[in-house]
This record gives structure tokens, C-alpha cells and sequence, in this order.
């Protein structure tokens, strides 16, 4: 399948309100427009995830970074410079995103890629773009898109076709950075 004609087909179901199944830079995601609470219901829903449980948002890069946070820490950036894998960053106090999608604390988990499926999409959408495990909350995170559950697959409004056959085996690092600059370590 063409890269572009997927990122086409993918934008057209999340800008009319739609959730996506698509590759990321670590495993399966499911997706959709990061500033529309409706769209965030949807997965919430097909997780049959509490709501009270935050998920995380993926950008393409520096711009769209401080399009959600006005203050991020020197840290920040130190830390995905270094970074050898892909490291979700939960910083303190979002905007311009939708509420349901902002943890009681008032933070944010966010992950820059530059995954070329996602980065493209996300430069048609102008928006950050929500993503969760392809997995009924409190069950395995799939490895492989043979591994999603059917249920996963027939709750979607779109399953991208890419990279169908990739393995992946781990999830991002995540680091949690307040502004008063404590670093905490999540998931390694």
C-alpha cells in the first residue's frame, strides 16, 4: 500500500470525527484528532477504559510541542535528545487539546515520532493525534497486528494498511517531568 493514500484515507475518517487503528513508532495504536473530546469517547469506549485513565498524544515535532505546552523544561529536550527509543514525556499543564484526554493531575503524556505514517498524518491534520494500545484495557498490549483482538478491528472506523507483518515487542520509555523540574522515571 502507498504511504500517502493511507495517510489520505486516515485524515478523511479522523477530521469527520472517526478513530483510526494504525502503526506508530513502538506498537499498534488507536487513534484519532487530539482536540475532539468526542472522537476520544469513542476509544474510551472501545477500550472499555475508565475515563478517569489518561492516554497519551503523539506530535511531529517542536512546534506542535509548544502548540500544547507554553513551558517545557530544558530537561525535556535533553532528554528526547538522548533518548535511543521512543520516550513519552508527561509534562504539566496542556492546552489546546481535549479535556478528556488530560490526566486528573493536569498533565499530559506526549511522544514526538517521526515515524513516517504518523508525522505525515499529523502535518494533514495540524493536530496532535491521540494514541492507546490496540487492547480492551487491562489485556495484553498486542506485539503484531495479528495479535489485535477482532473486536479492536470491527470497533474502528478505519485500519491502516502498513506494516501489517512489523513485530514490535516495546513500548515507549516514559518519563514524567513536572515544571518545578522533578524527574520521575514511569516506564523504562
Amino acid at each position: 500500500m502507498d504511504i500517502n493514500t493511507e495517510v489520505h484515507n486516515a485524515f478523511e475518517v479522523i477530521k469527520n470525527g472517526g478513530i483510526i487503528l494504525y502503526p506508530t513508532d513502538t506498537v499498534w495504536g488507536i487513534g484519532c484528532d487530539a482536540t475532539n473530546p468526542e472522537a476520544i469517547k469513542k476509544i474510551f469506549a472501545l477500550k472499555q477504559r475508565e475515563e478517569t485513565k489518561s492516554m497519551i498524544v503523539l506530535t511531529n515535532g517542536d512546534r506542535m510541542m509548544y502548540n500544547i505546552f507554553k513551558e517545557i523544561p530544558e530537561v525535556a529536550w535533553q532528554i528526547l535528545d538522548l533518548s535511543e527509543k521512543p520516550t513519552t514525556l508527561i509534562l504539566d499543564n496542556p492546552r489546546n487539546v481535549a479535556d478528556n484526554v488530560i490526566a486528573e493531575d493536569k498533565t499530559l503524556g506526549v511522544r514526538m515520532v517521526t515515524e513516517p505514517f504518523c508525522f505525515k498524518l499529523m502535518e494533514r491534520m495540524k493536530k496532535p493525534l491521540v494514541s492507546t494500545s490496540a487492547n480492551i484495557s487491562g489485556e495484553p498490549t498486542p506485539k503484531s497486528f495479528k495479535e489485535i483482538s477482532p473486536e479492536i478491528i470491527k470497533g474502528v472506523d478505519y485500519v491502516v494498511n502498513l506494516h501489517h507483518d512489523k513485530i514490535c515487542d516495546k513500548p515507549s520509555t516514559i518519563i514524567k517531568l513536572t515544571n518545578d523540574c522533578q524527574v520521575k522515571i514511569i516506564r523504562k
